[in-house]
């Protein structure tokens, strides 16, 4: 009989962290403990407002599919009884580390990725005003890759300063939906301007299609549009990348899925993440391998990450010990 144990766990946010729908101070997330009594694993997730999830209604979710499947909880049950979002993520996650652990194996190689290698993730910069970006990327300018998070209004002044400050950096830019139509061609152009690579989400989810129309000088990625594989038929001709998060996609089961059909339909990938810690982006690390851009500096973002985290060699992400995850 396996044994389910949740937790909120509250770590803080170094300086802080704004993007275009707010700002705060402490990243909130639910770890989930599974155990058969002489193995565990662990899987963490972030619930996010954005998708109707908060801390109370991800950790009855859990409870509730735990409760419902009993001793039918694997994988496959799961994905067919909760649905894709924060809650199925931690137990999906949980139960690869626990198999892993279970099997003498590397989760890498029971998905069929392994050996996992070194990989190079963004580092993001909080929305500002242009002169506290530029600060803020004058501080990251030796890092290779910047995640530049936008709003809207002034994102022209916004990504120009940035770039200024880190003229050798490579740039990519998430609006996080802040822009409209109106103001799509003036930053859409400042982007270009800046030689940014990637733009993720400037529309609304619920708005995107006008995407189809517009003009995309720099590639645009789907991140608020794209949960899981389903979605990825009505995004062909709006988008030219997709953001591959955990939390999204409801563990990394759907996550290797959703990869694989990203790929076939031409899709570039980006490997994203939630606010978390270590232990949530260890399984990101896996479908992160062969992905064009990773972001899963999360911990980097942290004041203090949790005990045993990833190694992190400036951007250079260490892939995680077993003691960790997987």
């Amino acid at each position: 009989m396996l044994r389910l144990d949740i937790a909120h766990e509250r770590f803080e946010i170094a300086g802080g962290f704004a993007i275009s729908r707010g700002s705060r101070t402490h990243a909130d997330v639910v770890v989930v403990s599974i155990s058969d009594g002489a193995h565990t694993g662990r899987g963490e997730c972030v619930p996010y407002p954005r998708y109707g999830e908060s801390i109370d209604s991800v950790m009855a979710a859990i409870r509730a599919t735990v409760e419902e499947l009993g001793g039918r909880l694997d994988r496959h049950s799961l994905a067919a009884t909760l649905q894709a979002g924060a809650a199925r993520n931690a137990i999906d996650c949980a139960l690869w580390d626990l198999e892993a652990k279970r099997s003498g194996r590397r989760a890498a190689d029971l998905a069929g990725v392994g050996p996992l290698k070194p990989l190079t993730t963004c580092f993001t910069l909080s929305v500002g005003t242009p002169d506290s970006m530029a600060a803020a990327a004058l501080k990251a300018a030796d890092r290779p890759l910047l995640k530049v998070k936008l709003a809207g209004p002034g994102d022209a002044a916004r990504i120009a300063a940035v770039r200024a400050a880190a003229p050798n950096a490579r740039l990519v830019v998430d609006a996080n939906e802040a822009w409209t139509e109106d103001c799509y061609g003036e930053n859409m152009a400042a982007c270009a301007e800046a030689g940014v690579e990637l733009i993720e989400q400037p529309l609304p989810a619920a708005q995107d299609a006008a995407l189809g129309h517009l003009a995309r000088p720099v590639p645009v990625c789907a991140d608020e549009s794209l949960h899981t594989r389903a979605d990825l038929p009505a995004l062909r001709m709006r988008y030219d990348a997709v953001n591959i998060k955990l939390d999204k996609a409801g563990g990394l089961t759907e996550a290797l899925a959703l990869y694989s059909d990203a790929r076939t339909l031409g899709f570039k990938v980006m490997v994203g993440c939630m606010l978390g810690t270590s232990l949530a982006m260890a399984p990101a690390v896996l479908i992160a391998q062969e992905a064009d851009y990773v972001d899963l500096d999360g911990p980097l973002l942290l004041s203090n990450d949790r005990p045993g985290g990833l190694e992190f060699q400036g951007s250079t992400l260490i892939p995680p010990q077993p003691s960790l995850w997987g």
